[in-house]
């Protein structure tokens, strides 16, 4: 798994949602709700870059229970894993399969 494309994935809508929320009809003022949302996505961001570069640290250096604690405290013991994506042929469906000729004239075989 790649850490910059995990990492990537979590702060860009956190950035976005907090983009959104500041901006409103672009012309809101920045109240203090909108200040703490910003904030808010901000420490978020630091702490998931933080414990994930620690747990694919740890995974690197082989240490298991740094790597448990730092996946424990991003509320998983591991990272996902994705399964690799084979290239899918078309598939047959049975029914188009023909018979063996035995079978067809009702003959054991």
């Amino acid at each position: 798994m790649n850490l910059y494309i995990s990492v990537l994935r979590t702060l860009v809508p956190l950035f976005v949602g907090w983009v959104v929320t500041a901006a409103g009809a672009f012309g809101v003022d920045a109240d203090s709700t909108t200040v703490t949302a910003g904030v808010t996505a901000l420490v978020t961001a630091v702490y998931y870059a933080v414990f994930r570069a620690l747990e694919e640290w740890a995974a690197r250096q082989e240490w298991k229970p740094l790597r448990l604690v730092a996946g424990v405290l991003l509320g998983w013991a591991r990272p996902p894993e994705y399964p690799a994506r084979a290239d899918a042929a078309p598939a047959v469906p049975a029914a188009s399969a023909a018979p063996p000729p035995d079978a067809a004239e009702g003959r054991p075989a």
